[in-house]
């Protein structure tokens, strides 16, 4: 499983105009699944997102997690994070899940977040097309892969 996360003031995901997924300060999390993914790459995820210590503290030091600044997630389906580039200029998405693996594995990865974090984590729309507005804060940008944790 492989995430990107940003740190964001806002963010919000619309399809065909409408708003399905808004959060205030938190994470906006983009995930893409490979088909050999399983609960030990999402309980990894999910916890890795919910203790992140990216916001600040007191002292304006990054220490605190989402959790703690009492932040939300919203978290986007996103397979185009298996695209492979290596041949060519047309990217290749043969390592991302199919359809039917990906979603139920995302649909479990936000069950996790919800019970680490106690509260429902608004979502995209699978499958759709979708239009993601944000403010990153700081901007703070990170990757995460469960299958090479750094």
């Amino acid at each position: 499983m492989r995430a990107v996360v940003q740190r964001v003031t806002a963010a919000e995901v619309t399809v065909a105009g409408a708003a399905v997924g808004a959060i205030g300060p938190g994470l906006l999390v983009l995930a893409g699944f490979e088909e050999s993914d399983s609960d030990v790459d999402l309980d990894w995820m999910a916890g890795k997102l919910a203790r992140l210590r990216v916001f600040a503290d007191a002292a304006g030091v990054m220490n605190r997690s989402v959790q703690e600044a009492g932040g939300d997630i919203l978290a986007v389906s996103q397979f185009t994070l298996y695209a492979s580039t290596k041949k060519g200029n047309r990217p290749s998405w043969s390592r991302a899940a199919r359809g039917e693996v990906s979603q139920p594995l995302f649909d479990r990865f936000v069950g996790k977040l919800e019970d680490l974090l106690g509260k429902p984590v608004p979502t995209g729309q699978f499958g759709a097309d979708m239009q993601i507005r944000l403010v990153n804060d700081g901007p703070v940008t990170l990757t995460l892969d469960s299958k090479n944790p750094e």
